[in-house]
């Protein structure tokens, strides 16, 4: 059998509603939580490191522990109420990917937010056939992605000027009628405003940073100053909630992004490494199993596959605090700090999610249609 039909698992799908409530009530209730417990999402069960393809409710750990060492009332059960499967899978600590800095013996050390302060430049054993299978890419050097460049490709680093470094996801536009991304003055119909996409923790340091305020191109980690390196100012974000000022479970989160307003001739909608996004995929259509790639800041052009749809879990963001996002995709490790806001996409550039956070297991991804609807903006002009 080969790699693509022994990994590709059930397209689509939800956790059912009864599952859900169950899911929350019993796993992640803040005042009971379960041991290690950080999340569930729609997926398939695994064995020995492999999908089996059998649909499952996937019940997701900091790490795993033998059920002999847990209290009864921490047991996960094999199905759930309605009679879902489910399969317990080990996801590290999952948080948010900008970079952040670390003292150690008087140096700056690259590392990303993370409760045990652990790097996370590690591929998962889930993501390793697929560079061999994809061609072998992968092997960039780092320092192409983090200089100043004009106009700036998607991928590249870039950040507000009280942040580190993130990564520029896409140049995107208002939703108005007629709009076009040809330039001013070609004669081909109303411009529209542009933006640089990427994340509320890259472009908007996590709700704190002021509207108008400078975004810098490269980020202020990799040299980047204001007002020399100017790509964009601050224009919108969605507000994340946050605990402990606001308790988990009232949390409603379902994006971490921003847009910073930008000239059209200093930023390009193509990734680095390939071409712009050609369209956008709904919700319903992301699958389980796919293929997906982005290019980032840090780790440049890296491959992995869905192993997870409609998923909740507790994303942890350092002084922030720790926000609860419901209905993410999970993919297999295709991250690491500085990769935050990446655009996601299929192997033939149909933009699928945001990349936000990860661990040395996961990556945590926004769903583009939401993104796309949150924040009023256009990323490409068909639908796949």
């Amino acid at each position: 059998m080969s790699q693509p039909e022994m990994m590709r698992g059930p397209t689509g799908g939800q956790v059912s509603d009864r599952s859900r409530q169950q899911a929350v009530h019993d796993f992640m209730n803040p005042q009971e939580p379960l041991t290690n417990v950080v999340g569930f999402g729609h997926g398939v069960k695994w064995s020995d490191g492999q999908p089996t393809g059998v649909p499952a409710l996937l019940v997701f750990v900091n790490q795993k522990v033998p059920e002999s060492m847990l209290p009864e009332r921490d047991l996960i059960p094999r199905r759930m109420e309605d009679g879902t499967p489910t399969d317990v899978v080990a996801v590290g600590h999952v948080s948010a990917q900008r970079q952040q800095r670390q003292q150690r013996r008087g140096a700056e050390q690259e590392t990303q937010y993370q409760p045990d302060g652990g790097m996370s430049e590690q591929r998962s054993q889930l993501s390793q056939p697929l560079l061999q299978e994809l061609g072998g890419l992968g092997a960039f050097e780092p320092q192409l992605l983090k200089r100043r460049l004009r106009p700036a490709p998607s991928g590249i680093s870039v950040g507000n000027v009280r942040v580190t470094a993130g990564t520029l996801g896409s140049v995107v536009y208002d939703f108005l009628p007629g709009a076009t991304t040809d330039p001013p003055g070609s004669g081909l119909g109303t411009p529209a405003k542009f933006y640089i996409l990427s994340n509320n923790h890259v472009l908007a340091d996590s709700n704190r940073a002021p509207a108008g305020s400078a975004i810098v191109q490269p980020g202020v980690f990799d040299g980047g100053q204001d007002p020399a390196d100017r790509i964009a100012t601050l224009d919108r974000f969605i507000t994340i909630q946050f605990a402990p000022q606001i308790p988990l479970d009232r949390h409603n989160n379902v994006v971490d992004a921003a847009l910073g307003t930008v000239d059209f001739q200093d930023a390009t909608r193509d990734q680095y490494f390939s071409g712009a996004p050609r369209a956008w995929r709904r919700k319903a259509n992301v699958a389980v199993g796919d293929l997906v790639k982005k290019t980032g800041r840090t780790t440049n052009i890296s491959f992995g596959r869905i192993i997870a749809v409609d998923a909740t879990i507790d994303v942890n963001y350092g002084t922030a605090g720790t926000a609860r996002f419901k209905d993410q995709i999970l993919t297999t490790n295709i991250s690491a700090g500085g990769d935050s806001g990446s655009l996601v996409t299929s192997q033939d550039n149909v933009a699928l999610g945001l990349l936000f956070a990860g661990s040395q297991v996961v990556t945590v991804v926004n769903h583009i249609e939401t993104v796309r609807a949150l924040l009023r903006v256009e990323i490409a002009e068909q639908l796949a």
